[in-house]
């Protein structure tokens, strides 16, 4: 922690002459895996005159207007900021009342998401593309500034995930980082029942093109905008039945338009715990301390995960830090009171922020202008363990531990799971086991037979079933998967083309909770120290190792405080 008004930061960034280091090597290719104010008072009308230099023209009362305006945006940027949205909608009204017109726009919100008695829970979505919204590869000059290599590495992963909930009372900001190798189901994807969450956007672009490639349609903006559209809604979709909260706006930037955004600023001021050199990949290279990085730079500190203590979790925490420093930043640099940086900060916002629909930004920015400094809140949702499945490194997570953390955090009320079935079951059930507990999908088949589900077959997990607890099912078997996934409190549930029509197959991994159906069971199984089926297990013991993944303690900051150092 350093107080940025006392201390000078030292700049990092290229030295006069000198430009970036490249990197020795292209960057590798991810691999695929499986599994979006009062008028102006006199005096301060005056200080405005006593500005206008002699030899220049007075500034027209129209003019003066402009960047009234801009200023009142800017408070409604600095409490977005502090969401994390980077500045994006805070400039309303320059000029003309046009400011909403100038975005991307998309219809991934689900309709019956779009009003929440006044809450938003906004999904902002960092996409590692080196294209633009066209489908157009970018300059070589943009490349090289973000050490992104030739245009042919990365893909369309949603590299960064966050989920923030602004409540209508405006008192207290939550915003949970989802770490992007979080392996989850994915649904309407062909020949991926599971995958890192990362991936479910560039997954499903993929498919929607070839589908719309083979109907005749040509390579052009036109098939890049509906495959956008079409990864849009699986990534709301698919944080939406993780979290189990509903969505009700999104925000989309590219690493370039994180790029644009970050120079218009002015670059950020950050600190770190460590010096780090991270050339070979994403371009890093900072000593330890307080220092002031350019859009480059900044690029680079938000990517950077090889060589830290935590991988993508620390990366996690520094992009919380950035958004900490973004908002520090917009508040005492000047920035808010500068139409021409405004200015810069709008053309950015319109030309690389994709926006979902019907989100008016001038309502928004004015309601987030009357708070002055709202406490924000960081987390990074929690990971069990690091494994490996399909040759992929991917994070095992607790899918009903996370919706409940989550709901309670947003003030969503949880009911009670049902201990019985809705109605009557008719779908045959099928349970194998993934949990490392001999006869445990005996013991859960027994279980619910006992409630009405007709019972089929018992077995041990395959390679294909993962060791997480999930349900599938086949045609006309969604309504019971469902209510049986609401009888142990929300677990994930996923069509699947390799059942028969009419069956459900409950995987049990070590983390289905059995108190539900019986109360004499454990509210917890431990975890074993192998994993059945898919996977080879990156730790022995979730509750007991030392290795476990380190998801950092909650961060609660305000607009104006410390930029926290982070690794």
């Amino acid at each position: 922690m350093y107080d940025d008004a006392t201390q000078p930061l030292p700049v990092v960034g290229p030295a006069a002459g000198r430009s970036r280091r490249a990197p020795e090597t292209p960057t590798p290719t991810p691999r695929r895996s499986r599994r979006a104010e009062p008028a102006s008072t006199g005096r301060r009308a005056g200080k405005r005159r006593a500005e206008d230099k002699p030899g220049k023209p007075a500034r027209t009362p129209a003019q003066r207007e402009r960047d009234r305006r801009l200023r009142i945006a800017g408070r409604g940027i600095t409490a977005l900021v502090a969401a994390g949205v980077i500045g994006i909608t805070g400039m309303v009204w320059y000029g003309r009342m046009d400011f909403d017109q100038g975005f991307v726009r998309s219809g991934a919100i689900a309709p019956e998401d779009v009003n929440l008695d006044g809450d938003i829970n906004m999904l902002l979505i960092g996409l590692d593309t080196r294209k633009d919204l066209d489908g157009n590869d970018l300059p070589k000059a943009i490349l090289d500034q973000l050490h992104a290599g030739d245009g042919s590495e990365g893909g369309y992963n949603a590299n960064s995930l966050i989920l923030v909930h602004i409540p209508k009372d405006l008192k207290h900001i939550i915003a949970f980082s989802i770490p992007r190798d979080d392996y989850v189901p994915v649904q309407g994807i062909p020949g991926y029942d599971h995958a890192k969450i990362k991936e479910s956007y560039g997954l499903k672009k993929y498919d929607t093109e070839e589908k719309l490639k083979a109907k005749g349609m040509a390579e052009g903006p036109e098939l890049e905008r509906q495959g956008r559209e079409a990864g849009r809604a699986s990534i709301v979709q698919t944080v939406k039945a993780l979290t189990g909260v509903p969505i009700n706006r999104f925000a989309e930037i590219s690493l370039a338009g994180f790029y644009d955004l970050a120079t218009a600023l002015g670059g950020v001021d950050v600190c770190l715990n460590h010096a780090v050199d991270d050339s070979y990949y994403s371009g890093a290279q900072f000593p330890a301390g307080p220092q002031h990085l350019d859009g480059s730079d900044a690029l680079a500190f938000v990517r950077q995960r090889h060589g830290l203590e935590n991988g993508d979790l620390d990366r996690t925490h520094r992009q919380q830090a950035f958004l900490t420093s973004v908002a520090n930043s917009m508040k005492s640099s000047g920035t808010l009171a500068n139409p021409g940086r405004l200015k810069a900060l709008m053309d950015a916002a319109h030309k690389d922020v994709v926006l979902s629909d019907g989100w008016n930004l001038t309502d928004f920015a004015t309601t987030l202008g009357r708070a002055e400094s709202p406490t924000v809140e960081f987390r990074t949702l929690p990971v069990l363990r690091y494994d490996n499945i399909d040759g992929q490194d991917v994070n095992i997570i607790d899918p009903v531990a996370i919706k409940k953390t989550v709901r309670q955090a947003f003030g969503v009320s949880t009911q009670a799971a049902p201990s019985t079935p809705v109605t009557a079951p008719t779908s045959t059930l099928d349970v194998a086991n993934a949990s490392g507990t001999p006869g445990q999908a005996a013991k859960v088949s027994k279980l619910l037979t006992a409630k009405g589900f007709p019972a089929g077959d018992v077995s041990n997990a395959t390679y294909a079933d993962g060791t997480t607890s999930t349900i599938y099912y086949g045609t006309g078997a969604d309504t019971d998967a469902k209510q049986l996934s609401e009888m142990f409190g929300g677990i994930p549930v996923s069509p699947s083309t390799l059942l028969s029509s009419g069956h459900v197959k409950l995987v049990v991994g070590s983390d289905l909770d059995l108190t539900t159906l019986d109360p004499t069971s454990a509210t917890t199984t431990p975890v074993p120290t192998t994993t059945a089926g898919s996977s080879t297990s990156a730790a022995t013991s979730d509750a007991a190792t030392s290795d476990a993944p380190d998801s950092g303690k909650p961060v609660t900051t305000q607009i104006g405080s410390k930029i926290p150092c982070v690794n």
